[in-house]
């Protein structure tokens, strides 16, 4: 039993996923910190540092992790736009769970960050994993009908 959930929660795409996770994470943190350290509001710092680790995500999410090489112009809007929605959503969300804690639990903005990163990391996959970078070919399929 413990070698088949080995199998299916240690394969490629989960450990690329954490790796690129990773990666996008260190992408957030430096651009917040940077951002803060410049004397910056750290609500502002988050959302700047949002819109970097977005953007570097959706390329390492498509070409690394899900293997999605389909560049057809219509698709490749569409996906993109499902990707900004979700990571949209998932943003909003920890933005204010960063607010609540920070303003009015007296968090440490560091410390709170550090908890929404790890809410947001597990929502994205989620949204990655069963709604935007599905197997391509099944998607073309969807479209065509």
């Amino acid at each position: 039993m413990l070698e088949k959930l080995w199998k299916k929660f240690v394969n490629y795409e989960t450990v690329s996923y954490i790796i690129c996770g990773v990666l996008t994470t260190a992408v957030d943190w430096v651009v917040y910190a940077v951002v803060c350290e410049a004397g910056i509001d750290y609500r502002i710092a988050q959302a700047v540092s949002w819109a970097a680790a977005v953007a570097f995500a959706y390329v390492v999410n498509k070409l690394i992790v899900f293997k999605n090489f389909n560049f057809h112009p219509g698709y490749l809007w569409k996906e993109f736009c499902s990707f900004v929605a979700c990571r949209g959503f998932s943003g909003v969300l920890t933005w204010v769970m960063l607010v609540v804690m920070v303003d009015w639990m007296a968090w440490n903005k560091y410390l709170a960050k550090v908890f929404v990163s790890a809410v947001n990391l597990v929502l994205n996959y989620v949204f990655s994993k069963l709604w935007i970078f599905k197997d391509s070919k099944e998607k073309e399929g969807s479209d065509a009908a």
